[in-house]
């Protein structure tokens, strides 16, 4: 066993050479809630650590060498479709204000390309089917516009796929579903099963000829949440060659934090507030609550304990990482931002991970996949054209 010490400068060296692909970063929803994108009000390339768990600097410190920029908006907005082009002109325009440390990728050869000049692939991923509005012109069109995976939903329920928290209605997927996962095979666009529900993900690897992505979810064997991967799951993820990304938000992490959450939610309700109320009056109840219950802390340790059972069960050949970082008010100790990844990876160093593991872990699988989706598309451009089916055509007939 070594020490934390030369474990930590192990990790820092190898991550020089194999840089983290994460999966997840809700950046750019930030910026809009907290600035309305105005990137001169929260400049990367200074400090930003009293807002933001991402700016440039603690990214190099991770060893983040290629990111997905979610490009979420919530599912409730009115007008999900142009909030979401906003956010992708968000990251676009964050690329182009800081070309030395950013740059475009759109494909798995862009990815290596911008590791060969040291610079950090920036990718994006659109969170939730509500951003194409049941219309396989739009997804299309975000496509065109750079977005390499779709979440197909987010906390709740679409028309056509059943989320993870919410009241199943599909049972899954509808047969309009089916056909948004054969168009993104059809686009080379991933298909991203984090959020969805249990018989979401199996209806997905049912269809889907390319390989699936889960760009944040941890292990449900490991901690009983819905939005975790059960380990049927898992193990049907050799066959399609997709990749679980693990992600660190203490609630889908640690067990006790699950139980706390749902005291917390029902001690909220029973105040006469929503569980999600930010309202001064309804952060009163919820701090008395946590001053009263203490929240328990996740640990790197306890991530550690998902990827572990995950490579069990699924194989290291399909694990990656997505740590939700600008997306959680709350993170585990030893990742509290960007800057944390050196951390998780002496931790596997000290549990024995071999390095020719850990770089399929951080860097191989996730580029592997998405020039496996790449050659799907390739193939199934050459056999038929774009699909123009409808949500009324093939769910209500």
């Amino acid at each position: 066993m070594t020490s934390l010490g030369t474990s930590l400068d192990e990790a820092r060296t190898f991550l020089a050479d194999f840089p983290v692909v994460d999966g997840h970063n809700d950046l750019p929803w930030a910026l809009r809630e907290q600035v309305r994108y105005d990137l001169g009000a929260r400049d990367i390339a200074t400090d930003q650590s009293a807002h933001l768990h991402t700016d440039l600097a603690r990214l190099r410190a991770g060893g983040v060498g290629a990111q997905y920029w979610s490009v979420y908006v919530r599912s409730d907005l009115p007008d999900a479709v142009t909030a979401t082009l906003e956010q992708i002109d968000c990251v676009r325009q964050l690329i182009a204000r800081y070309p030395a440390d950013l740059r475009s990728a759109l494909t798995a050869a862009d990815m290596e390309a911008a590791r060969a000049e040291g610079r950090i692939a920036s990718l994006m991923g659109a969170e939730g089917g509500h951003s194409i509005d049941n219309s396989l012109a739009t997804l299309r069109g975000l496509y065109e516009l750079g977005v390499r995976y779709m979440t197909l939903t987010h906390n709740d329920n679409i028309a056509w796929a059943d989320s993870a928290t919410d009241e199943p209605v599909a049972g899954g997927l509808t047969p309009f579903g089916h056909e948004v996962v054969r168009e993104m095979n059809r686009l080379g666009m991933l298909v991203d099963l984090s959020h969805v529900a249990a018989t979401t993900m199996r209806d997905a690897l049912d269809t889907s000829t390319a390989p699936v992505i889960f760009s944040h979810s941890s292990s449900r064997a490991v901690c009983d949440h819905p939005r975790n991967i059960p380990d049927d799951v898992l193990e049907r993820l050799p066959d399609n060659g997709g990749v679980a990304m693990v992600t660190f938000v203490p609630k889908f992490v640690l067990q006790a934090a699950v139980d706390w959450t749902v005291a917390a939610d029902e001690n909220m309700r029973a105040h006469g507030f929503h569980h999600l109320d930010t309202t001064a009056d309804g952060m009163k109840v919820h701090h008395a609550f946590e001053e009263s219950h203490p929240r328990p802390v996740a640990t790197v340790s306890t991530v550690a304990d998902h990827l572990d059972h995950m490579r069990e069960v699924a194989g290291v050949d399909h694990l990656g990482i997505g740590g939700d970082y600008d997306g959680t008010p709350f993170t585990p100790d030893g990742l509290g931002d960007v800057s944390g990844y050196p951390n998780l990876i002496a931790e596997l160093l000290d549990r024995g991970w071999s390095k020719p593991d850990l770089a399929k872990l951080t860097w191989q699988n996730s580029v592997r996949v998405l020039a496996a989706a790449e050659d799907v598309a390739r193939d199934e451009q050459s056999r038929r054209g774009p699909s123009n089916a409808t949500l009324e055509q093939l769910d209500r007939s």
